[in-house]
């Protein structure tokens, strides 16, 4: 189980017990030069189908988990969201409880956000078994103190109008299938295409199917980005918002087809990146940037990361470091890896395990990842083995990072 705070090698009783006396103890982790790293499962294996999940610390310190349960994913009405808490010094998570169900309809992606005390869940409602037909709805909760779930103080949905994109998109999908080696090109693929640009023209698949996975970022502006995607298309946008998440708008999309779930990271002069799952044929992380607060986006490219078409996510720490989640496979889920960058994004020099198991030993994916006020860093995932699934939550620091494994 997980002690809390993260226990630290080079400090001493004394340095304990004056921490302890002056209620620092809680920032001890950040004060750790030494490897540090624990983990453990947030609930038993089920036998369910147990996905996506998202975390967050409490302004009291306690994290928070979401993820979705249900006999199958878009297509089992009967899947809802799930959420448990860890209380700040305890060593177990609460039991799993019941976020939110929408009778009769599938509830999937969870993702959240704590902004200006209060917490954010987002997911999507699935309308009729199909990720295209899905609309993202959130919840917010002022009140965090206590035990298990939060009281939520209100709940809408996502509505987003962004502006036509056929001709963009379908001039970088004209370009795609240039790129695309003829041997490479199944009969499935052209059909994709074809049904893509079909759909391209019409404002109800321009204007529904967005769902989140990765959660959202706060600006230095003060602006707020929601990160959504569309399986539709197999594209990304933002969700915008100016007013602390009352009202929410669509920034234009990040075109590059087999580009979605982004996390998106702010560099110090403004410009933001965003690193998307590969969704397409090239193995690797995609990414794109933005100069103007996420309105617009660049090309979409890829790094020399790998990544097998399975999500990720990154997280900006308070040494100013990036630190990069995903599964470092061309096929596969078998490994979960973090990377560290001291450049913002431009080299990643150190790489270490999470998971590592031979393919077909397992499946650690889906990841989330943030640091807590105590400079900890907390991962989550979906943690799938042949005996069933949970989600696993791993907290170390960024010295553990650095020992490295490659």
């Amino acid at each position: 189980m997980l002690p809390s705070p993260l226990p630290c090698p080079t400090l001493g009783r004394a340095i304990s017990f004056a921490l302890l006396l002056s209620g620092l103890l809680f920032a001890a982790p950040a004060l750790c030069d030494e490897p540090a790293f624990q983990s453990e499962l947030i609930f038993p294996l089920h036998p369910q189908h147990n996905h996506a999940p998202g975390i967050a610390e409490l302004p009291n310190g306690d994290l928070f988990c979401s993820w979705y349960r249900g006999s199958g994913e878009r297509s089992a009405d009967d899947v809802a969201i799930f959420g448990a808490r860890l209380k700040r010094g305890a060593t177990q998570w609460s039991e799993a409880e019941v976020l939110h169900d929408t009778p009769g309809f599938p509830d999937c992606n969870t993702c959240l956000m704590v902004d200006e005390g209060r917490l954010f869940l987002f997911w999507p409602v699935i309308i009729a078994n199909s990720w295209e037909s899905c609309l993202t709805h959130y919840k917010v909760a002022s009140q965090l103190d206590g035990d298990g779930a939060p009281k939520w103080d209100r709940q809408e949905t996502i509505y987003l109008k962004p502006a036509d994109f056929r001709e963009k998109a379908e001039a970088e999908l004209q370009k795609l299938a240039a790129a695309i080696p003829e041997s490479l090109m199944t009969d499935r693929m052209k059909q994709e295409i074809a049904e893509a640009r079909e759909k391209l023209g019409q404002k109800l698949y321009q204007r529904l199917g967005w769902q989140p996975r990765c959660k959202p970022t706060r600006l230095k502006s003060g602006r707020i980005l929601l990160p959504l995607y569309t399986d539709t298309f197999s594209i990304s946008l933002m969700a915008i918002s100016d007013d602390g998440g009352q009202t929410w708008r669509a920034s234009e999309p990040l075109i590059g087809f087999g580009a979605i779930q982004p996390s998106v990271l702010e560099r110090k002069d403004g410009v933001l990146v965003a690193y998307m799952r590969e969704n397409g044929f090239t193995g690797k992380i995609r990414t794109s940037q933005s100069r103007d607060g996420g309105e617009t986006w660049g090309p979409v490219e890829t790094i020399p990361l790998d990544n097998p078409g399975s999500g990720l996510d990154a997280v900006k720490l308070q040494s100013g470091n990036w630190l990069l989640i995903y599964n470092d496979t061309r096929r596969g889920r078998h490994q979960l890896t973090v990377s560290l960058s001291d450049d913002e994004g431009a080299t990643w020099k150190w790489t270490r395990y999470l998971e590592k198991e031979p393919e077909g030993g397992g499946s650690f994916h889906y990841p989330c990842i943030i640091q807590g006020q105590d400079g900890a860093i907390h991962a989550v995932y979906s943690y799938f083995v042949k005996e069933g699934k949970s989600m696993k939550h791993a907290r170390f620091n960024e010295a553990w990072v650095k020992a490295g494994d490659k």
